[in-house]
C-alpha cells in the first residue's frame, strides 16, 4: 500500500509538543481586531491544546495514528 498523506491544512495549523500533545492556535485573532479589546487579543495570543475529544481526529489528519 502507498504511504498515507498528511492533511495539508492540518500540518499548517497544528504542532506537536515535546510530550506528544497537539498544540493549536486560538481562533478570532486574524482580522477585525479593532472592535476587540486589548485583553481579548492578548488572551487569544497564547497557544492552547487540542481538546481530548478532537485529538484522535487531528492525529489521524497528521498521520500520527
Amino acid at each position: 500500500m502507498p504511504k498515507m498523506k498528511t492533511h495539508s491544512g492540518a500540518k499548517k495549523r497544528f504542532k506537536l509538543t515535546g510530550t506528544g500533545k497537539i498544540k493549536r492556535k486560538h481562533a478570532y485573532k486574524s482580522h477585525i481586531l479593532t472592535k476587540k479589546t486589548t485583553k481579548q487579543k492578548r488572551n487569544l495570543t497564547h497557544a492552547g491544546l487540542v481538546s481530548s475529544g478532537d485529538t484522535d481526529r487531528v492525529a489521524k489528519m497528521l498521520v500520527l495514528k
